[in-house]
């Protein structure tokens, strides 16, 4: 048996190593040709210090205080060159994947589904060619997908869960938007090359309650994080509130909905912008954050949506003084149209 250990990297850029039974971290990652950040590898100079975000580990008393102190080990501060995991682990690096020598995954899928909805969004599920090896990711993280034909890719978060030879994305449609026009005329069957994965936006390990603000398409990290929840049987209080602009925006809603038999402790909410929509929550999603989740403090809030919504989310916690327990957000901004040409 081994144990999977997903380092994050500074850029953005997450790799993930097998760690054997007794083995140290630092070990495997130069087994696996990743140069982490190292000196005297005996637990002295602190040189490989990160950061576990979780995962369980052993640390064992060889280092010394000048490498590690007692107050850093307990923040979760590690010593890679003697951490010795006995669970899956998440390491943040706080360097560039480049100077450790290593860099992004590529890895092909082919195109199994194509739902659109409305004008809205499309749904687009791409299958891991036979034989080849299922992508590793992390709920929330996103991967960079080569447009054929274009030399361009376009970045999307995952909406399946980690392990799945099913990849599945949320895409907005965009008016002559490069991607949007390429699966207008797309086939199943068709190769993609996807790179990744990246992002610091993903689901940490926790107890506390759970407030997912998820705007237009941003809800696809949600949806990937919902899915592993549940196979976790996960009793944390989690509610989410889907944030859109008009009625036809709002994809998905009965899978959200099937979380609430999955989830015993899951609700959510839907919100339209739009004050012409005959919804039943109108506004936007600052309206409609419940008050009791936040007062408490003790929460964790994942945010993700388009930048005004994203900084008016801020905005609001700073201007009432609102401090959660942790607090995780991504900005996107839809790709511009792709340029006419002669």
């Amino acid at each position: 048996m081994s144990y999977t250990i997903a380092l994050n990297f500074e850029d953005g850029v997450t790799r993930f190593v097998d760690c054997k039974p007794g083995e140290k971290v630092l070990d495997a990652a130069f087994r696996n040709k990743i140069n982490l950040p190292m000196d005297c590898s005996d637990g002295v100079c602190g040189t490989c210090k990160c950061r576990a975000e979780s995962g369980a580990y052993d640390m064992g008393d060889e280092y010394i205080e000048d490498a590690l102190t007692e107050d850093e080990a307990a923040e979760g501060l590690v010593l890679t060159c003697q951490m010795v995991p006995s669970s899956d682990c998440v390491i943040a690096v706080p360097v560039t994947a480049a100077s450790c020598k290593t860099g992004q995954q590529v890895f092909a899928a082919t195109v199994a589904r194509i739902e659109p909805h409305h004008d809205a969004a499309v749904v687009l599920e791409l299958a891991v060619e036979d034989g080849a090896a299922v992508p590793s990711f992390l709920p929330g993280q996103y991967v960079n997908i080569g447009v054929p034909g274009s030399g361009d890719h376009r970045s999307y978060s995952f909406s399946t869960a980690p392990g799945d030879r099913s990849l599945g994305f949320l895409i907005k449609k965009i008016p002559d938007g490069l991607m949007s026009t390429w699966l207008a005329r797309a086939t199943t069957g068709e190769r993609l090359d996807l790179t990744g994965p990246m992002g610091s936006f993903y689901l940490r390990d926790g107890d506390n309650p759970l407030l997912f603000l998820a705007g237009g398409t941003g809800l696809a990290p949600f949806l990937s994080m919902l899915e592993v929840l549940a196979r976790a049987g996960s009793r944390r209080h989690i509610h989410l509130i889907y944030g859109v602009t008009r009625d036809l925006d709002l994809v998905l809603v009965e899978q959200i909905a099937a979380y609430t038999g999955r989830l015993p402790n899951f609700t959510f909410a839907t919100v339209v912008a739009d004050p012409a929509s005959d919804h039943p929550r109108k506004g936007w999603v600052t309206q409609h954050m419940p008050e009791e989740m936040l007062a408490a403090g003790e929460v964790d809030v994942y945010l993700c949506g388009p930048p005004p919504m994203v900084d008016a989310v801020r905005h609001y916690l700073d201007e009432n003084g609102i401090r959660p327990a942790c607090f995780h957000y991504e900005k996107f901004t839809p790709n511009a149209p792709q340029k006419a040409t002669a």
